[in-house]
């Protein structure tokens, strides 16, 4: 029994040293280390561009909001009759603005206006059709009216009861009404009319939804665009029918 373990001794000794000879002789490799995993980092986020390089050490900070547009807040002068109609109309008769510009608002007018329960100026007009171009820029002027598309002859309706002021023909505004309401509060101004109705005259009184004219081109309207353009003024305490604040009408008849 002695003799068979030191026997079982011996020729583990002989494999732990044939072992050895043979891997100091490279006749066998060691197994080859796999590919070691290493974590891409991924790409650096791209540099937002800016206007405003950043300076070295400092905090980033947001880059500044333009400067905010201000506008005038009261109209410019006008003239007797004028209209602001220098414009040339797209293939809808339309103009986009170059440079909006609004009056302070007149909540307060609007509110009266209302009251009044205006009539609409345009025989027969799709209100569908109203824009809001009273703020647009016609030429080096504020437009302060609206304009409302019609065929030439179209009627022109009173929007209130009141007396004509001025039959006016002006080289911008050409054949013109300006009808104050009842008090002499605001005044409502037509213009480009065509002709105006048959024995029209100053100082007559009108009522709402009388005919006064039709639809035109004369002034500095397109010729081939033929429209109402209208607005209302506040009057001044002078109560000068060339004279007032413009009121834009648009809100008073605009489908929500």
């Amino acid at each position: 029994m002695k003799t068979l373990r030191t026997f079982a001794l011996g020729m583990a000794a002989g494999a732990v040293l044939l072992y050895a000879l043979m891997w100091r002789f490279h006749a066998i490799a060691p197994p080859e280390a796999g590919p070691v995993a290493r974590a891409t980092p991924p790409p650096p986020p791209e540099a937002r561009p800016t206007a405003f390089p950043a300076t070295p050490g400092a905090a980033a900070t947001a880059e500044p909001s333009p400067p905010a547009v201000v506008l005038p807040s009261t109209p410019p002068s006008r003239e007797p009759g004028e209209s602001t109609d220098d414009w040339i109309p797209n293939e809808l008769g339309t103009l986009k603005p170059d440079v909006a510009f609004q009056p302070a608002a007149q909540p307060n007018d609007l509110n009266a206006l209302r009251g009044r329960a205006l009539g609409f100026p345009v025989s027969g007009y799709d209100r569908h059709q109203l824009r809001d171009n009273f703020a647009e820029m016609r030429g080096a002027r504020v437009h302060e009216a609206i304009d409302m598309l019609a065929a030439r002859g179209t009627p022109v309706l009173a929007v209130d009861d009141g007396p004509v002021a001025k039959l006016f023909n002006s080289k911008a505004g050409g054949l013109t009404v300006y009808q104050f309401d009842r008090d002499g509060t605001y005044c409502y101004y037509y213009a480009h009319l065509d002709r105006y109705a048959d024995g029209l005259k100053d100082g007559q009184g009108l009522k709402r939804g009388e005919t006064i004219g039709y639809v035109g081109t004369t002034g500095n309207a397109p010729p081939n665009v033929p429209h109402l353009h209208f607005t209302i003024f506040k009057l001044g305490p002078e109560k000068h029918w060339w004279e007032g604040v413009a009121i834009n009408p648009f809100p008073l008849w605009a489908l929500r």
